[in-house]
């Protein structure tokens, strides 16, 4: 009875057994004694169930310990008593795999489960061992899952990334960072530290960029859900995508030739669904996230093969939003062999006609689910000064697509026609477009020349712009005609302005001779103005007249011309009377 005693008690305090820890395949091979067996009501149970006689075959199979054979030696160390030290870099593993062995308080005080939760309530004090602790739980995610460790490392980041941290004593990474000794200025033997620079609000944005997708995005919902400001989840948005898609750092025009990155670079395929997640979780706010960055995701989609539905998402966006855009992150590069023109234009046209049917909706006044959205975006009536700086950004483009040889006339003329005539203040832009995409189709018939040069309304061309229209040989006559017509309905009525102001000049000086001194020379001095300006204007009649003569030389179509305008109707009718009555002045 005693001798079995004994074997009894040898067998529990000496006993050989083989511990497989995955995934390293380590054997460990020793003698476990009694505070291991006592920790763990796993390790208790497996070896409860081994009979005496199976002592010199005992083997115990810990399969998928968390953490693997690094993390079971640690655990072996506390419980034996040996010094552990807990890092924010292990205390996930060891949380883990104590739950997975079963480590509580039911076998023994101060177990491993119960520090480890003391030492993880530490670590959620400070953002940078929450960072790390949240890096851990990629190796142990299921485990770390089960004992929500994952979720408290996310709700302790989002709380301090929507707090102020200028409000609380946790280390911010990069903002305060310790002065070295030779940046410090002595005076009489003390150091005077600088003041450290305040805290921007995007602190935070390079710190999450390196967490996985999956823990990046519920950290994501959770700073949006605690009430965090579009333009900052914008922000970290913008942040991550910089890093993890490197297809955006590529040429994004012709005029462009940024080399593109050397490192390694993520599968199209990854990229794509990452590309794909982020614009289903950019905020909708317009203005919040930069209309830069939403043109340089719609190319990185297109090069990536994205879906339809996650190019119209981004070019909706871009639409609302499309005065903010620039001309260099406009001209997108057409993707295939199948497409014909060096630019998208049909992205373009599409991006366009979204804004002109915002801007229609906003202006009725009504509104259907599908621009909802995008009408509370706007928040506001239609402002013309919105319109005007699109229409300039269509008039540039199109004088940047225009000399692409493949560009199809129907094409032109669509994304022209799409900006409504009161948008543009000025034709001077499209004009110059027309003028460039003729000189490139030079092959154009003359029927073809006039139905462009519809898209141009010749009363809103400026001075300078008439003058180069009337001397423009690409353009049909007919245009010609109508450009010198309104140019000279236009200095018809500067003259008249001016004369009307010479007879109140006349009439003025008459009944200032009791005047001082000085408004007498104010008044000759306008006078002297008047004189000079009628002078420039006959000068500029007679450059038109000589223009006219031409246009009949070189086009032989002057009795057209002539029908449409006499030529008493060609020049004022007398600029010897108007002479006259400005010297009367005198």
């Amino acid at each position: 009875m005693i001798d079995e005693m004994l074997a009894m008690l040898s067998f529990q305090w000496l006993i050989n057994l083989l511990i497989y820890a995955q995934p390293n395949n380590l054997h460990f091979h020793t003698f476990l004694q009694f505070p291991l067996i006592s920790r763990s009501g796993l390790l208790e149970k497996q070896l409860g169930e081994c009979t005496f006689e199976d002592r010199s075959n005992s083997l115990v199979k810990l399969d998928d310990v968390p953490g693997g054979a690094k993390t079971f030696e640690l655990v072996t160390k506390f419980c034996y008593g040996m010094k552990l030290e807990l890092t924010a870099l292990n205390v996930v593993s060891l949380r883990c795999a104590a739950e997975y062995l079963q480590m509580s308080e039911d076998y023994g005080e101060g177990n491993l489960i119960s520090q480890t939760e003391a030492f993880l309530n530490e670590v959620f004090s400070s953002w940078n061992d929450s960072m790390k602790a949240l890096e851990t739980c990629e190796e142990v995610l299921p485990q770390a899952e089960e004992v929500h460790v994952v979720s408290r490392c996310i709700n302790s980041l989002a709380m301090k990334a929507t707090a102020d941290p200028s409000l609380f004593s946790w280390p911010v990474s990069g903002a305060n960072e310790a002065q070295s000794p030779k940046d410090a200025v002595l005076w009489n033997g003390i150091s005077a530290v600088t003041k450290s620079q305040p805290v921007t609000d995007d602190w935070w944005f390079e710190d999450v960029s390196f967490l996985s997708w999956p823990l990046f995005k519920r950290l994501i919902k959770e700073v949006e859900n605690r009430g965090m400001k579009p333009e900052r989840v914008a922000g970290c948005l913008v942040s991550y995508a910089r890093r993890y898609l490197p297809s955006m750092h590529r040429q994004t025009s012709f005029k462009e030739t940024n080399a593109a990155s050397t490192i390694s670079t993520p599968s199209e395929t990854d990229q794509r669904t990452l590309l794909e997640e982020i614009v289903g979780m950019l905020p909708l706010q317009k203005g919040v996230t930069q209309t830069k960055f939403l043109l340089r995701l719609l190319r990185t989609a297109m090069v990536l093969h994205a879906s339809s539905s996650c190019r119209e998402n981004l070019e909706k966006r871009i639409g609302v939003q499309l005065e903010q855009a620039s001309l260099i992150d406009l001209l997108i590069p057409s993707i295939g062999f199948s497409t014909e023109t060096l630019y998208d234009i049909d992205c373009v046209q599409r991006i366009v006609d979204h804004f002109m049917m915002i801007q229609q909706v906003v202006a009725s006044g009504s509104s259907t689910p599908s621009i909802v959205e995008e009408e509370k975006a706007i928040d506001g009536s239609q402002s013309l000064m919105v319109m005007t700086m699109v229409a300039d950004l269509v008039d540039s483009y199109l004088a940047e697509v225009a000399p692409d040889v493949n560009l199809k006339l129907l094409k032109f003329q669509a994304l022209a026609a799409a900006i409504p005539d009161y948008a543009r203040t000025r034709y001077d832009g499209i004009y110059h477009a027309i003028d460039i995409y003729l000189k490139a189709h030079h092959w154009l018939t003359e029927a073809e020349r006039e139905q462009i040069c519809r898209l141009m309304n010749c009363q809103k061309l400026s001075l300078e712009a008439s003058t180069h229209a009337a001397q423009n040989e690409r353009l049909p006559l007919r245009v010609v005609v109508q450009v010198l017509f309104f140019e000279q309905l236009r200095l018809r009525t500067q003259i008249s302005g001016w004369l009307f102001v010479s007879d109140n000049l006349e009439g003025s000086q008459n009944r200032m001779q009791d005047g001082s001194q000085e408004d007498h020379q104010q008044t000759l001095a306008i006078v002297d103005n008047v004189r000079e300006r009628v002078s420039e204007l006959e000068k500029e009649c007679y450059t038109m007249r000589q223009e006219l003569q031409r246009l009949g030389k070189t086009k032989r179509r002057w009795s057209i011309l002539a029908k449409m305008f006499p030529r008493r109707k060609v020049l004022p009718r007398s600029f010897g009377d108007l002479k006259h009555a400005a010297a009367a002045v005198n």
